[in-house]
């Protein structure tokens, strides 16, 4: 989950006062329909990249004696995290088109990296646990969308289960405990799962304060962004935890 939030969106916002509730839903519905193209679009580029590179994956990012990353490898892996600190605090000093163009080079890097995937599970496991990804980000999105319930009281304590999850990746790089990685990615899974409903409501919620403003295209990539790394995720901790190896 990507962590964004414009200082100046606190409050409420001057052009939705007096505005038909008719108009304020078809511009919400574009609003959302825009971040989906571009996450969608995003997974997509990602998919793409990861498919036609995975034949060179061994030979560049992966080290001659089979022993970890290459340089290149780690350059390939580390630079997203870059992009996404750089495009979540960076958004109010950033241009549209800048956002734009750092989440395509996002998504691009993302694919080089995910390639590796082939390396370690077979292409059918890959594209079963990408259609159930899929199929359960839809549900879970359209109930974060819908529900009239607050989810934000739950947001703390996702932020907290994905630090807790980051930390127990960090200790098992060590211990090497296929038991723990077994519970690290069910519990990432489940994580992922509700920052997905979570994350689509406070998107929602976002487009009353940033309507007409020129904020309202760079929250639109920035949600974007955000469903993108949930979907990812939720789809390589699933891929962890069903997938078939090699």
């Amino acid at each position: 989950m990507a962590n964004w939030q414009d200082p100046q969106t606190t409050g409420v916002n001057a052009a939705t006062v007096g505005v038909p509730r008719a108009a304020r839903d078809v511009g919400l519905r574009s609003y959302m329909l825009s971040v989906y193209n571009y996450m969608a679009s995003g997974v997509l580029l990602t998919g793409i990249v990861a498919l036609l590179f995975a034949p060179f994956a061994a030979d560049v990012l992966i080290r001659a004696d089979g022993r970890g990353m290459s340089a290149l490898g780690w350059i390939v892996m580390l630079s997203p995290l870059g992009i996404v600190i750089a495009m979540s605090y960076g958004a109010n000093r950033m241009r549209t088109s800048t956002l734009q163009m750092l989440f395509w080079a996002f998504a691009t890097l993302m694919g080089l990296s995910m390639s590796t995937l082939f390396l370690a599970f077979t292409g059918v496991s890959i594209a079963q646990t990408f259609f159930a990804t899929a199929a359960a980000f839809l549900g879970l999105s359209l109930y974060g969308y819908t529900t009239k319930r607050d989810l934000s009281v739950f947001g703390t304590f996702l932020i907290m289960g994905v630090v807790g999850i980051l930390v127990a990746m960090l200790i098992n790089m060590f211990l090497q405990s296929s038991a723990m990685a077994l519970a690290i990615s069910a519990i990432g899974v489940l994580l992922f799962a509700g920052l997905t409903a979570y994350d689509t409501q406070r998107i929602k919620s976002m487009y009353l304060y940033v309507q007409g403003t020129e904020m309202a295209g760079k929250t639109v990539i920035l949600g974007a962004l955000t469903l993108y790394l949930d979907f990812i995720n939720m789809f390589q901790f699933l891929l962890s935890f069903m997938g078939d190896r090699r």
